[in-house]
């Protein structure tokens, strides 16, 4: 008994209050000018958060006229950073075009969003969180190699689901 005692507090361990560390997280992308008729919902990806990029994104094929931009998002403890390894232009314009990382959680998991001006070239972005979900519009704005986007969170201390 007390093996299995162990055994569930070390699964339960990576996660830990106040940081996205461990949490498991879908990234997909979407395009829509109402949320109830998108024009592009990519496939999306569930990881468990930890060291390195989490996701490596490529072109999955033109759906209505529209494909996913590749791109590189890193996920730290309280941080999120984007960069476009490939490719340059800009963003279709809609309402949103852009991420959603939906994480494993019912509570309001961000307490506070920003975007970091001094590691970000990609200006114009606007990021959101509702409940568990943060949204990063990159609708308009322009991207190549050099580009990047720097989030900063307030990440609060919730339960997973």
């Amino acid at each position: 008994m007390i093996r299995w005692l162990a055994l569930a507090v070390a699964l339960a361990a990576p996660v830990q209050a106040g940081t996205l560390d461990g949490r498991l997280v879908t990234f997909s992308v979407e395009t829509w000018n109402d949320r109830e008729v998108p024009l592009l919902v990519a496939r999306g990806r569930t990881v468990v958060v930890g060291k390195g990029v989490e996701f490596g994104l490529g072109p999955e094929g033109f759906t209505g006229g529209l494909d996913v931009v590749p791109v590189a998002v890193e996920i730290g403890p309280t941080r999120i950073e984007l960069s476009y390894p490939q490719g340059i232009g800009r963003f279709y314009e809609a309402k949103f075009n852009g991420y959603v990382l939906r994480f494993e959680t019912d509570c309001a998991l961000f307490q506070k969003v920003s975007v970091d001006p001094a590691a970000t070239t990609m200006k114009g972005t606007e990021v959101w969180a509702e409940t568990g979900a943060l949204y990063i519009n990159v609708s308009g704005v322009g991207y190549g190699p050099a580009s990047t986007l720097a989030l900063d969170l307030e990440v609060a201390d919730c339960p997973l689901s």
